[in-house]
């Protein structure tokens, strides 16, 4: 056989190959819960998923796509394609090794109710007019991406299994469709249902509904399982009985149901042109810093979240610079080739999914917990390896090296004046370059404040008559 000839058969089987590849208060532990200090799982360690190699560069459609926004509550940054060991998201796991994965992104904040109001914004929480309340809503004088989709023609639908999605009707605005899974009771502390079944059957009703996909169309769905109370589900592996131990059998069972989802949508003649975006809310405390669930501090186990970006045309890889939340709606307009809008404080990451450019360095990495009712004033910085929190408006400030120290357990403060303060005022100085909003409602805020701010812009003042 010519040396011709077994190349291309080599090239074949390559390509076959590939083919087939597509195929409130912090609450105790449980008793038998041992808390432990976790880091954050290294980037490409030994155990990370392996990603395909690439055969053909990227190139990105000249159109826009359709969007799928799937967030998990509470999904850790430390899942099985970043290094943790146990087998608890088979099919992210899967759809990790297809896509673009950010191993160092983080969350803008540690609270739903902040975070998702980014993820449809790409703006700060606090730059925006909303109430001054634990369960935060949004007034229509803000602007969300769904309805910059909506002036161009696109169907924006969403289910969402938690009734503060339905209490805060700020946040549907923009959606032609926005819809809850039924038999949802209300409980202020925690989460008692399990819906990610009725998730992914009201996604799948909506999207086999040719008036919904002939068009261009975005659904966002928030998949709650993974939220405490955590249950043990019989259908998968046994995880263990501890608090980690359950909830990592709710993150099996919520992707389990992903899995499902998205064999739903590969056999869709819509799929070629859809992009897959999945990500989470916050992450979640087993014990770190003596804490347990979310909200309340801006520690990396908080703010620290899986990126997972499938999309046509891009090719799999990993990107080790880190990226947050901020970054995510001018994403989804840029795929979708809508318009961004005013006042975004990200930037689209698609010049680096399709590999246009290199990913260049931020300057800086900013998350902050905006206050209210129940959260303290929080606001963190990241340059390089450091990162600063501070807590209280400022009163205290703690320094960590995260290289060093990524469970940020050595405060070096006291060791790094220079370097705190400089941090310190570029974190000031950062805030003091956006349009923070104090918050709506006439209500007393942790601190005391009262939320005196406004529900929308000043209206301008008529023109004098002559």
């Amino acid at each position: 056989m010519s040396r011709r000839a077994t190349l291309a058969i080599f090239i074949g089987l390559l390509l076959v190959q590939n083919g087939c590849d597509r195929s409130p208060t912090p609450a105790p532990p449980a008793t038998n819960t041992k808390a432990k200090q976790v880091a954050p799982a290294s980037p490409a360690s030994k155990d990370s998923a392996p990603v395909a190699p690439a055969l053909l560069e990227a190139q990105r459609p000249q159109h826009g796509l359709n969007v799928l926004l799937l967030t998990v509550d509470a999904l850790r940054a430390d899942m099985p394609w970043s290094g943790y060991d146990k087998p608890i998201a088979p099919n992210l796991t899967r759809l990790a090794q297809q896509g673009v994965v950010y191993e160092n992104h983080r969350s803008v904040s540690s609270y739903t109710a902040q975070t998702v109001a980014t993820l449809l914004t790409g703006r700060f929480a606090s730059t925006l007019y909303r109430t001054g309340v634990f369960f935060t809503n949004y007034f229509d004088s803000n602007d969300w991406i769904t309805e910059a989709m909506q002036h161009k023609g696109v169907r924006t639908m969403s289910v969402q299994a938690h009734l503060y999605f339905d209490r805060a009707p700020g946040l549907k605005q923009g959606f032609d469709i926005y819809q809850m899974v039924p038999g949802l009771t209300w409980n202020a502390q925690t989460d008692e249902s399990v819906t990610s079944p009725k998730s992914v059957a009201e996604i799948q009703k909506l999207l086999e509904n040719p008036e919904n996909t002939r068009g261009q169309f975005f659904l966002w769905s928030h998949l709650m399982d993974p939220h405490d109370k955590y249950v043990k589900h019989d259908e998968s592996p046994d995880f263990g009985d501890d608090n980690r131990g359950r909830y990592d059998s709710e993150v099996w069972f919520a992707d389990h149901h992903l899995g499902e989802l998205l064999a739903f949508c590969e056999k869709q003649p819509w799929w070629g042109n859809t992009a897959v975006i999945i990500t989470a809310d916050h992450g979640e405390a087993f014990g770190e810093h003596g804490m347990y669930k979310h909200a309340f501090e801006l520690w990396d186990v908080l703010a620290r979240v899986p990126l997972i970006i499938k999309t046509p045309g891009a090719q799999p890889k990993r990107i080790s610079e880190p990226r947050t939340h901020l970054d995510i709606a001018p994403t989804i307009l840029d795929l979708m080739k809508v318009p961004a809008i005013e006042g975004f404080q990200g930037q689209s990451l698609v010049p680096e999914i399709y590999g246009e450019q290199a990913p260049q360095p931020r300057p800086a990495i900013v998350i902050e917990l905006a206050e209210d009712t129940n959260n303290p004033a929080r606001r963190a910085i990241i340059v390089g390896d450091h990162k600063l929190i501070s807590f209280d408006g400022g009163a205290k400030k703690s320094l960590f090296n995260l290289k060093d120290d990524p469970s940020e357990l050595l405060d070096i403060a006291a060791q790094k004046p220079d370097l705190t303060k400089q941090l310190d005022q570029q974190l000031t100085d950062y805030f003091q370059s956006l349009p923070v909003i104090r918050p709506f409602g006439g209500n007393k805020l942790r601190s005391g404040k009262i939320a005196d701010g406004p529900k929308g812009p000043p209206k301008e003042k008529p023109a004098p008559k002559n």
